[in-house]
């Protein structure tokens, strides 16, 4: 596979209102290439990915792919099968998500790999996250994970690599909602359960386009929303569906067992409003005083609740089955 690089691209942020940095997150996230050149707004991304399709008109008519979002959640539980052989840690998937959302910006799914590129991003995120894995283990894993994957010389990975890296201009430090959520827990009284829920609902942000739309606090703030105001009627509820197949921070391994069985759950029919009067105002007159984009917060809300009316209709086999479609023509 050649890529070409791609070019920087410096969006304009006008959603991105610096709040009090002492209260929620490090303030050097504002200076980083993830807020300079990696943060969106819509329009920006709708143009990029319009774009490419118009490009890539013909593959696009020969390889249908299903709607994007199944098409997250597929690759997340693919980073959580290849996670529990390998034993890395969730923020290493979370970033390889996000390496994986950046290419294909620029590059063409349907001309990749998808396998070889999973695998390369998890290689490469693992190196950043500091939880390095042997190249030539991490061939071998995914072969066994991705039999289709049609590739098992570790030299691959390597080419792969350096065309990812290229096309993301070597800007691969990367700033989590994680970190937040750790932050604001005793700021916001939230219960063990509450932040778990959050956690999870993180987790299951990776599968949207929030990490290239808001800042990591804004999306962190949003799961403690729905953690906490429209906390499930049945506790299971949420919690079952979103993706605990990224567990806890305080765990290190991704495990894939909770994100096969989620798929069956109905993420939506236990909301409830349950929430205590006094944490609800505890809430809202913390959002108040932050000065933390209040619409953003709104905007990612809904996204995340949209993420699980989606998920409802996920086919794993349907994703299968495109990406093998492709991967079989890509290694002829």
């Amino acid at each position: 596979m050649t890529f070409k690089p791609a070019k920087p691209i410096k969006p304009t942020k006008p959603h991105l209102n610096r709040p009090n940095p002492s209260i929620i997150m490090a303030a050097n996230y504002w200076d980083s290439t993830q807020a300079k050149y990696w943060t969106f707004t819509r329009t920006e991304l709708a143009t990029l990915r319009s774009d490419l399709a118009t490009a890539n008109a013909p593959l696009h008519a020969k390889y249908p792919l299903p709607d994007p979002r199944h098409l997250s959640i597929y690759f997340q539980t693919q980073f959580a099968k290849l996670g529990k052989r390998m034993t890395f840690r969730q923020q290493a998937a979370a970033t390889a998500q996000i390496y994986i959302k950046r290419f294909y910006l620029h590059v063409e799914a349907r001309k990749t790999n998808p396998y070889l590129i999973l695998a390369t991003a998890a290689y490469l995120a693992c190196k950043m996250e500091e939880s390095p894995q042997h190249i030539r283990l991490l061939m071998q894993e995914a072969v066994r994970t991705w039999p289709e994957i049609g590739v098992q010389d570790t030299s691959k990975i390597g080419e792969c690599e350096f065309a990812l890296i290229s096309t993301l201009s070597s800007r691969l430090i990367l700033h989590h909602p994680y970190r937040a959520l750790l932050e604001l827990q005793g700021t916001l009284g939230l219960t063990s359960e509450e932040s778990a829920l959050a956690q999870s609902i993180i987790n299951d942000s990776y599968n949207t386009d929030l990490a290239l739309l808001y800042p990591p606090h804004v999306i962190a703030i949003a799961a403690i929303f729905l953690a906490v105001v429209l906390r499930p009627a049945h506790p299971a509820g949420l919690q079952v569906h979103s993706s605990s197949a990224m567990p806890n921070m305080g765990t290190p391994a991704v495990s894939g067992s909770a994100a096969q069985n989620a798929m069956s759950q109905n993420a939506l029919a236990g909301f409830g409003f349950r929430q205590s009067p006094q944490k609800m105002s505890k809430l809202v007159d913390w959002l108040a005083e932050s000065k933390v984009d209040v619409d953003a917060v709104v905007d990612a809300t809904q996204e995340m609740v949209s993420l699980y009316e989606c998920w409802e209709s996920y086919n794993e086999r349907a994703c299968k089955e495109a990406i093998t479609r492709i991967v079989r023509d890509a290694v002829k």
